[in-house]
């Protein structure tokens, strides 16, 4: 080949691969422009609605998730506002610094960085006393949810709602995206007999609401009557996942790693009320699934052949540093979603128990009964009867067809209280 024609062939690549890059370049930029346009409760707050505390002794119930989109915490911006008198810091379930395992009992502190007296709400009390909030004038709420009913930060939010109420404290609520988007809402609505601090309210395992909109349907539904603001963000979209945001993820507990924990965890963590590992003390908690008794290869193909949209399911064996089967080495599957707007979390879920269940009869086993005969697989659910239902044989098809009635009820008194 001639070099004149080399040198031109050789030309025209080059500029081919450097149009591809700037394209791609471009869209990059361009939505990392779109995303700035998003503006968080915590940035609205600040630059519009400062006068909400200026003058006021505030209280703030917070933990590492509560940034602006510059990764600033919110504990500092406050303290460091000369406008703003911050007095005492709130920590839910992990604590203010996320420190804390899940369950692990946290205790009341200073606050090394502020000096600040911090008051733990998943201690002795899940509930702000009056001699808690006996230096504040206003209660600000700032934590991202995960869009699960048995998260505990949401009920931490109610609970501190009711506190306001009672001592005539305002409470406002600093709005954040719901990470696996406000559109899709599943699975069955609490029985209010079931009701604890993983399920308090007659909700749907995924809500579909940001914690704005939760506070606002507490507030009025279930009678906590707290002087309630919201402070609404700035462009963001119901059908927006975490990513689409722009925004960093900071991981709301120590088990929640990732925006696809998020994703799977409104299903996949009902696997919690098992002897079944959900993953715990792996690298990919909620998404790693298994037991010893189980064999990795037959689960993946029986789960595939389900053809669950959205899905796929890998064999994967894993070994749990802490929690369930801790050191031992553990058989099972690894969730892949495929396809965030199709997957269904809370269908997958119980598929994956269901299977289970049927595949192991004699190593499986649902967490024992309390004394009045209810196992936290209940309380993760938020009834008795799918287990019950699950123990008969029944399908997962006849177990929504079983819930659907509340899920609509449910969905007409959500409208209600939807902000975006």
């Amino acid at each position: 080949m001639k070099k004149w024609l080399v040198t031109i062939l050789t030309a025209v690549l080059v500029l081919s691969s450097l149009t591809v890059a700037l394209a791609d370049n471009g869209r990059h930029l361009g939505h990392k422009k779109q995303a700035k346009k998003l503006e968080l409760g915590v940035e609205v707050l600040l630059n519009d609605q400062k006068e909400l505390i200026e003058g006021k002794r505030v209280g703030l119930i917070t933990n590492p998730t509560g940034v602006d989109q510059d990764l600033n915490s919110i504990v500092d911006l406050l303290y460091n506002d000369p406008d703003v008198e911050l007095t005492a810091l709130y920590g839910p379930e992990h604590g203010v610094r996320g420190s804390a395992q899940a369950g692990g009992y946290v205790e009341s502190y200073i606050d090394e960085e502020t000096g600040l007296p911090v008051y733990s709400l998943y201690g002795s009390t899940k509930k702000p006393t009056p001699e808690m909030l006996e230096n504040v004038d206003v209660l600000l709420f700032d934590i991202q949810d995960v869009g699960t009913r048995f998260y505990t930060y949401i009920y931490t939010m109610a609970y501190a709602m009711e506190a306001a109420a009672e001592n005539d404290i305002p409470f406002i609520v600093l709005d954040r995206p719901n990470p696996i988007s406000g559109v899709d809402v599943e699975g069955p609505v609490l029985d209010p007999d079931y009701s604890s601090f993983v399920g308090m309210y007659p909700i749907p395992l995924r809500h579909g609401m940001t914690v704005g909109e939760l506070a606002k349907l507490f507030n009025n539904e279930f009678n906590i009557g707290a002087d309630l603001t919201v402070v609404e963000m700035k462009h963001w979209k119901r059908d927006m996942f975490y990513e689409d945001t722009g925004l960093e993820f900071v991981p709301p507990s120590p088990n929640m790693p990732t925006e696809d924990t998020a994703l799977v965890y409104p299903g996949a963590a009902l696997i919690e009320g098992t002897n079944v590992s959900e993953g715990r003390g792996t690298t990919r908690p909620f998404e790693f699934i298994g037991a010893p008794f189980i064999n990795s290869t037959d689960l993946a193909a029986e789960l595939n052949s389900l053809d669950l949209p959205g899905v796929k399911f890998r064999a994967a064996s894993f070994t749990p540093t802490f929690s369930k089967h801790a050191g031992k080495l553990t058989h099972g599957i690894q969730i892949h979603v495929t396809d965030k707007e199709d997957y269904n979390a809370v269908e997958t879920g119980l598929y994956i128990v269901k299977t289970i269940h049927d595949m192991y009869p004699e190593d499986f086993e649902f967490r024992a009964e309390n004394s009045a005969g209810v196992s936290f697989f209940d309380l993760l659910v938020g009834n008795g009867w799918i287990r019950d239902a699950i123990e008969e044989g029944k399908s997962v098809e006849e177990i929504k067809a079983q819930w659907q009635d509340d899920l609509d009820q449910f969905m007409d008194v959500r409208e209600q209280y939807l902000i975006y």
